[in-house]
């Protein structure tokens, strides 16, 4: 998720040079591209550090979903309406997190239940650039072959040490669990199962990355699924991709519950 890499020349060139280089060369989310400033206005960033960061979309005025796994004993400070790190952007919102609330069941090794709400201190304020993604009302299972697209400000290459500047999207594809279990993707370690959706290419090049976690995934403009985790190290590997929550239905139960104060 960098700035574009290439210079404004002929636009022979450019479709010359596009049609030559490998996919996913280019500084982007992995395989994908910048989206246009704050037309994901439900995006969250989620800053848990110095350096870690993680995604989120906010849900109601004073509520994010991210992964249970973005959690830090120091402070957590929250950006709504959030694009560009490098500009000044007047709109863009700071909250502070008044209670972080991981799914009770979540299990760390297995990644089941890999789902988070944050309560803000304070409510959005909704307007053109910050909005509210509403949760699916729709729990079927997403069907292998749907197309769907993930944004984040999470790392474009592997083993790169700094997250992108803008955010960035990219679109990938649910691939069925029989495939993402077998000896030449996830070999069961961990089970890719029902309360998770496995998306990417299966020739490789386009995928979330470190830093994306927490980020919703929108399949044909429904939030289905939360940014989860992926193989170590091999981002955009054919062999390792994105796995996801899936938003089923005893998780969107608890998330209502739980905003709800009844838990």
């Amino acid at each position: 998720m960098r700035n574009h890499c290439l210079f404004l020349v002929s636009s022979l060139f450019i479709v010359t040079f596009l049609l030559l280089i490998p996919q996913g060369f280019c500084g982007q989310i992995i395989g994908g591209h910048e989206v246009t400033p704050h037309s994901r206005p439900y995006m969250v960033l989620i800053k848990l550090g110095k350096e870690e960061i993680c995604g989120g979309a906010l849900i109601e005025k004073n509520w994010v979903l991210t992964a249970a796994h973005c959690t830090t004993k120091s402070r957590i400070q929250v950006f709504l309406g959030a694009h560009a790190w490098n500009k000044i952007e007047l709109r863009r919102q700071k909250r502070k997190v008044k209670k972080q609330i991981p799914y009770p069941y979540y299990n760390k090794g297995t990644h089941e239940g890999d789902l988070q709400l944050l309560q803000l201190n304070k409510k959005a304020t909704i307007n053109k650039n910050v909005q509210l993604l509403p949760l699916p009302k729709m729990l079927n299972d997403v069907k292998p072959n749907t197309m769907c697209r993930v944004a984040g400000w999470g790392i474009t290459q592997n083993n790169a040490n700094k997250s992108s500047n803008t955010l960035r999207e990219v679109n990938i594809m649910v691939i069925d669990r029989k495939i993402c279990n077998d000896p030449e993707h996830y070999n069961y370690n961990p089970v890719i199962g029902k309360n998770m959706i496995c998306a990417g290419d299966l020739k490789g090049g386009r995928d979330s990355c470190n830093g994306d976690s927490g980020s919703p995934l929108i399949c044909d403009g429904i939030f289905r699924g939360i940014t989860s985790f992926g193989m170590p190290g091999k981002c955009g590997d054919r062999k390792g991709p994105g796995i996801y929550t899936r938003l089923s239905q005893k998780y969107i139960d608890w998330i209502i519950t739980t905003m709800r104060g009844e838990v």
